[in-house]
């Protein structure tokens, strides 16, 4: 499917949000404000951005510990995010969740949290809901290639097919778990093969090429729409700063000499940037108010943040949206 100027302009704009973003949460986290832990998805912002675009409000998305860009992708509050992370009361879960726990029903993201593999079963059993119902509603789960160790995605998977569930599994792999790479936690073999022997549909793709994931989204949620079961997505990318918090780890030696410069070469935001330009879609000038759209909109979100009041004891077993947090979006 090839973009339309519009849409290609879209989707940068959004993969640029979310990195500004995250780059500022980055550099202001050591402030010691933001009193809860952080795992940013800086350079793999195309699989959130590429996957979302394929979804309308009332589908339903789940996440895990690496969620601001999922959350964001989806039409999650910027403000609400960011004052969660400065855990003040206007945030997304009240300031009691933090950056693993973000939710917005109104925008069907219907959350995450820091075990891994835990929204799995989760996204199952909405799916679920959602074919009892009847609805014309997707349900996707994002997770990375550690979840695979799980026991629990295993009986997730066999339960999906089984039941014909209308459910996109979204792999985010990046190749490591922490510091242990792919290749010595798991058996020398490709992730596919696995959601395959169930009789899904499986795609792979590169999850740094934007269109690449929304053609391959696009598909796999008309095949869901179409009642044709569960569909399984693996995109490969690479996340450039430490598994958990705002620094670079390169110096740990974890990670293979010049690994992380190559994967940064294949930046998903310079390589539409780059091929805006060269098409004639986008002017220098035209970039640059994009720029400072995004900048305004972030400093606006980080003054809401900080001047939001904090949580008080008497409100601790108290959210006044319980009745509006729902898997299935009415």
């Amino acid at each position: 499917m090839l973009p339309s100027k519009k849409d290609l302009i879209h989707h940068y704009r959004s993969m640029l949000r979310i990195r500004r973003v995250e780059e500022v949460l980055a550099n202001r986290y050591p402030e010691g404000e933001m009193r809860c832990p952080m795992h940013l998805c800086i350079g793999q912002e195309a699989i959130a951005v590429g996957v979302c675009s394929a979804l309308t409000k009332t589908d339903t998305v789940f996440s895990n510990h690496r969620a601001h860009g999922h959350y964001l992708a989806k039409g999650g509050s910027l403000d609400r995010m960011v004052a969660e992370i400065y855990c003040r009361s206007t945030g997304c879960c009240g300031g009691r969740g933090g950056s693993m726990h973000l939710i917005d029903p109104a925008a069907g993201f219907a959350g995450s949290t820091p075990i891994v593999g835990g929204t799995i079963p989760l996204a199952v059993g909405s799916a679920l809901a959602v074919k009892m119902k009847g609805l014309n509603q997707v349900v996707v789960a994002f997770f990375g290639d550690g979840a695979f160790e799980a026991g629990v995605v295993h009986e997730s998977f066999n339960f999906a097919a089984l039941k014909k569930l209308p459910l996109i599994f979204v792999c985010e792999n990046n190749g490591y778990s922490v510091y242990s790479n792919l290749d010595e936690r798991q058996p020398q073999r490709p992730i596919t093969p696995i959601p395959k022997s169930h009789g899904w549909e499986v795609y792979s793709g590169d999850g740094n090429d934007i269109q690449a994931v929304v053609d391959i989204s696009f598909e796999a949620v008309s095949r869901v729409r179409q009642d044709k079961g569960p569909q399984f997505l693996e995109f490969e990318t690479y996340r450039w700063l430490e598994h958990c918090g705002p620094n670079d780890d390169d110096h740990l030696n974890y990670r293979p000499a010049q690994e992380l410069k190559e994967w940064k070469e294949k930046c998903p935001i310079k390589r539409t940037q780059k091929q805006l330009l060269d098409e004639g879609l986008i002017s220098e000038i035209e970039l640059v108010s994009i720029q400072e759209t995004i900048e305004s909109e972030i400093h606006k979100a980080f003054e809401f943040a900080r001047s939001s009041p904090a949580p008080t004891p008497d409100t601790l077993f108290h959210f006044s949206n319980i009745e509006d947090i729902k898997c299935v979006p009415s």
